[in-house]
């Protein structure tokens, strides 16, 4: 396969007119248009198709008894489409997958036009908005952990303090927890999907479980100094 200037050539005319197209099934399970038996006919031979997608113009070496569908697994390489995203027209009509290009009319320097289906279109942008979305609220997760982290590092700090029987004041205490649960609030307000999810989840265990912390801490500290009065 090379990528060409130009399309050059003429396309080979067809000699489908007037007759019916019939299908039969290969043993992998794809449809493919029914060859019909001629003991007189050539053998096959290898063709060059020209391929024309916008302005960029493609051509592909196959056998003339290819498909259709074979020629769109050529082209994905070359055009970054899969198969299910392209659709091939010769000679001004859509060519189905099990088509072949002989019984088509498609000869030596035939030209094919390529063209991206809408809805695969469609599907990209939905995709691409979806791990967009995914990737922010990683990131704003990630916001949040490192947040707790130090708040969690001063819960460990104060337990440590009333450990050794030193009195915490209550606005330390009180402060603490608020900002914990601005935290809580930002983790719950941010939209998740997919393997984000659950990182959320687990972020908003971690924002509970240190939540308990600092009010057995608070409890702890009413009791001592409770000893203290």
């Amino acid at each position: 396969m090379r990528k060409t200037g130009s399309d050059g050539g003429s396309a080979a005319g067809e000699e489908e007119a007037g007759r019916e197209v019939e299908w039969e099934m290969r043993p992998g399970g794809m449809l493919v248009q029914k060859r019909r038996v001629d003991p007189g006919a050539a053998a096959a031979s290898e063709v060059r198709v020209r391929i024309s997608y916008g302005a960029a113009k493609y051509e592909v070496s196959v056998s003339s008894l290819a498909t259709f569908g074979e020629v769109k697994k050529l082209l994905t390489a070359e055009t970054g489409l899969q198969p299910g995203e392209q659709r091939l027209m010769y000679r001004g009509k859509e060519r189905r997958d099990g088509e072949y290009l002989d019984l088509c009319g498609v000869k030596n320097l035939s030209k094919v036009v390529l063209v991206q289906d809408p809805t695969s279109l469609e599907r990209r942008y939905v995709e691409m908005r979806r791990i967009a979305g995914i990737q922010s609220a990683q990131r704003a997760i990630s916001d949040v952990s490192f947040e707790v982290d130090k708040l969690a590092d001063q819960v460990t700090a104060i337990e440590k303090s009333i450990s050794n029987g030193n009195k915490v004041a209550e606005v330390q205490i009180t402060t603490l927890i608020e900002l914990l649960m601005r935290q809580a609030v930002k983790l719950d307000c941010i939209p998740m999907e997919g393997d984000a999810s659950s990182q959320k989840n687990l972020q908003r265990l971690s924002c509970y479980y240190t939540e308990k912390r600092k009010l057995h801490i608070q409890v702890t500290r009413k009791l001592i100094a409770s000893d203290y009065s």
